[in-house]
């Protein structure tokens, strides 16, 4: 394909005297870092199937396109599969590591064999596998039922595990299983899932090379999935246009250097044709408007909607009910910006939505999901190529993990199923999701709480609630490859850490899926193992034979294989996977189009629009916060500096007229001060929205508040309302 010098970013080979990130010496890096284990490292790369974000590869390929796909998020991760285990007497007094962050705890090594510590105990001491789990199964057998609860983050964790630790925690008769997507994508599921039938992406990402016009919302690939800017290139050389709608213009969504694209490599590309700026949270008012734009203009697809859809005329009559004034108000942007959208729209009909944390974690994160599916089935982009709605995925495990199973299911049909799969009755009534069952722990209502990966003090807001969640359960178990500060947390009883090994020791191999519905197979890599780590899902089963031996049989695996032939019986959406077994292997669910037979999975086969009223304004006098990752892989901060825009860990990114209407100048220190808490950092002079402000998380973590939920989803909000201060002496 020739080259097209005004896709590029810089006229300067390599971009020289331009931020950017150093790829070439990123890399350099991460082989110094694993060169005591380079060959299985490389192993790892070449056979494994990421455990990054949620793309998907097998090795370093995929399904898009040709050539090698390999980014710096999953070279930032591998250390954590190449590392030998600590030494267990590092733990024998744990204020020894009072002033480490969790990356210096993670830099320690592996963890090396179960570890217990009691209350009043300054640390832990060795403890015999065997001895460990029966203690588990003994406080298991004691306790109430409602009083268990499981947790599973997605570090790594495939398919089968999150399918076992469901099944177990059924088993043993709790309903209380949840997994981290609960922070992220909840609410695009319960929208997705009320208005389509599946929680998923409708499209595939080679439509990203074929279609018109690609819109991000809230999201900054360029920092979490930063292979998709490989993919942005090929479709921009095509002729695609890409639209952001965000407070913030990122600084790798307006041009990027691709390093395994020659011409991209040298001269970098331009990517972002439209901006449209929205303050935080303001996103369900503009797509509000938008669809009011588009219904003025009858820019709406007339037969997709009487065939494929019903609630439009409510839709409609709600729409119409919503003044401008007041959309303009709640979207933070005005009339003609919402107009041009919609002019946009129907300038390129074949368009793609993505999304990400920018829409979801908001008290009203399902209503802004309903709005945008209101506007994505107006303009009938579902359903057919090149179009489509796609909650894109920043970890390997969250869209598995809820579709097997790891989540406080009630339907009745889908337990039904598993009572017939499973031999036993599991628990009817709801379950706990993530930040019940923190609360509960918090309040002393959880005796035993299993906690697979997760770090709840850098990951949730409410500090105070989330030291009260891990100190106060009877038992409290963390299964995971490496430390970090939560299991440093003071028992008032018991702590036990348990070491698992990463998904490339799993015996049998394993699998993830993708933010495309792709179930790869994931192989078992050879190399150097942590002697006492064991396989998650073992684990799980061990201790479940151990709490009610007489039922051994009915939660007894004897491989990987044989987990992913009962999923494809309880779980219909999986049947297939069963016959994954090597390198290479995947399946579709749904196909390459999601809906593309005109049906779709609710109860009568059609989709459902659903009327949303835009939120209140924020307060007059206050500035809307949104938390951001900067290099990092969720709380992992892997530089202190974002090398997309020059951002430390304490800066409050600030539009240039604020700053000067407050007095303030790049550089300055400033205190920002809401009713949960305060942070101190200073001001970074940034291309972001008047009246809104961005920080990095975990370090503002304290600003937010605990209790705020979307109702629906149970996603927290990670954004709150704060006024300047000027500390003194400054």
């Amino acid at each position: 394909m020739a080259w097209k010098p005004r896709t590029w970013a810089s006229a300067v080979p390599l971009g020289l005297g331009t931020r950017k990130p150093h790829h070439i010496l990123g890399m350099a890096a991460r082989v110094w870092e694993n060169r005591d284990r380079l060959p299985y490292a490389m192993r790892i790369l070449n056979n494994g199937v990421c455990d990054g974000c949620a793309l998907g590869t097998t090795g370093m390929n995929d399904w898009t396109m040709d050539g090698i796909h390999l980014c710096m998020v999953r070279l930032d991760l591998l250390r954590l599969n190449t590392m030998s285990a600590f030494d267990p007497a590092i733990l024998h007094d744990v204020e020894s590591l009072s002033d480490h962050d969790s990356d210096q705890l993670r830099a320690l090594g592996r963890l090396p064999t179960p570890m217990i510590r009691r209350q009043g105990e300054p640390g832990f001491q060795p403890i015999p596998w065997d001895d460990a789990l029966d203690l588990v199964a003994q406080r298991c057998r004691d306790t109430d039922r409602d009083r268990l609860a499981f947790y599973l983050t997605s570090r790594g964790i495939p398919n089968e595990t999150y399918y076992v630790a469901q099944k177990v925690t059924r088993f043993l008769g709790s309903p209380h299983v949840d997994n981290s997507a609960r922070l992220c994508h909840a609410a695009s599921t319960s929208a997705m899932k009320e208005m389509l039938g599946h929680g998923a992406s409708t499209g595939s990402y080679r439509d990203w090379l074929e279609t018109d016009l690609i819109v991000f919302f809230g999201s900054n690939t360029a920092n979490n999935q930063p292979v998709t800017i490989k993919y942005l290139y090929y479709a921009k050389k095509q002729g695609t246009e890409i639209a952001i709608v965000n407070p913030y213009r990122e600084p790798g969504m307006k041009h990027y250097w691709v390093p395994s694209v020659p011409e991209s490599a040298v001269f970098g590309t331009k990517l972002a044709d439209h901006w449209y700026e929205v303050d935080t949270g303001g996103d369900l008012a503009f797509l509000n408007g938008v669809l009011k734009a588009l219904l003025a203009r009858d820019a709406i697809d007339h037969a997709f909607i009487a065939e494929q859809t019903e609630d439009f005329e409510t839709l409609r009559a709600s729409i119409d009910e919503q003044s401008w004034e007041r959309l303009e108000a709640a979207s933070g942007t005005d009339r003609a910006r919402m107009e041009a959208f919609a002019e946009l729209l129907i300038a390129k009909p074949n368009a793609i939505f993505v999304w990400s944390m920018g829409l979801t974690q908001h008290t009203h994160g399902v209503d802004t999901l309903r709005a945008l599916c209101n506007v994505g089935l107006a303009r009938g982009l579902v359903g057919r190529p090149k179009r489509g709605l796609t909650p894109i995925r920043g970890h390997s495990g969250v869209q598995g993990g809820a579709e097997v199973g790891a989540v406080p299911v009630a339907d009745g049909p889908i337990l039904d199923r598993w009572a017939d799969v499973w031999g036993f009755e599991p628990p009817r009534e709801p379950g706990m999701a993530t930040m019940a069952q923190l609360d509960a722990a918090a309040a002393g209502e959880l005796d035993v709480f299993w906690i697979m990966g997760g770090n709840f003090l850098e990951t949730v807001p409410g500090d105070d609630r989330n030291r009260q969640a891990l100190a106060r359960p009877g038992l409290r178990i963390h299964q995971d490859i490496v430390l970090n500060r939560s299991m440093l947390v003071d028992p008032e009883d018991t702590v036990l850490l348990l070491p698992a090994t990463t998904r490339y020791e799993i015996a049998g191999g394993v699998t993830e899926t993708s933010t495309e519905r792709r179930i790869i197979f994931s192989p078992e890599v050879p190399g150097p193992r942590v002697a006492d780590a064991r396989d998650e899902w073992r684990v799980l089963c061990d201790l479940a034979e151990r709490v009610d031996p007489a039922r051994a049989e009915q939660i007894r695996f004897a491989d990987t294989a044989a987990i992913r032939a009962e999923i494809a019986r309880a779980i219909p959406l999986y049947s297939g996977i069963e016959n994954l077994a090597k390198k290479g292997d995947q399946m579709q669910w749904g196909g390459p189009t999601l809906y593309a037979d005109g049906r779709f999975a609710t109860a009568d086969g059609k989709a459902h629009f659903s009327a949303v009223e835009p939120p209140t304004p924020r307060a007059v006098g206050t500035f809307r916060v949104s938390t951001r990752r900067g290099k990092q892989f969720n709380s992992m901060v892997h530089a202190e500096v974002d090398p997309l825009n020059g951002a430390a860990r304490e800066a409050i990114l600030m539009n240039r007229r604020d700053a000067k209407k407050q007095g303030l100048r790049d550089g300055d220190a400033i205190r920002l001060v809401s009713e949960h808490g305060a942070f101190t950092g200073h001001v970074m002079v940034s291309p972001i929205k008047g009246g809104n402000l961005a920080v990095h998380w975990p370090e503002a973590m304290n600003l937010l508040d605990g209790a705020a939920l979307d109702p629906e989803s149970g996603e927290p909000d990670y954004n709150v309302d704060v006024t300047l201060e000027v500390p003194t002496g400054s």
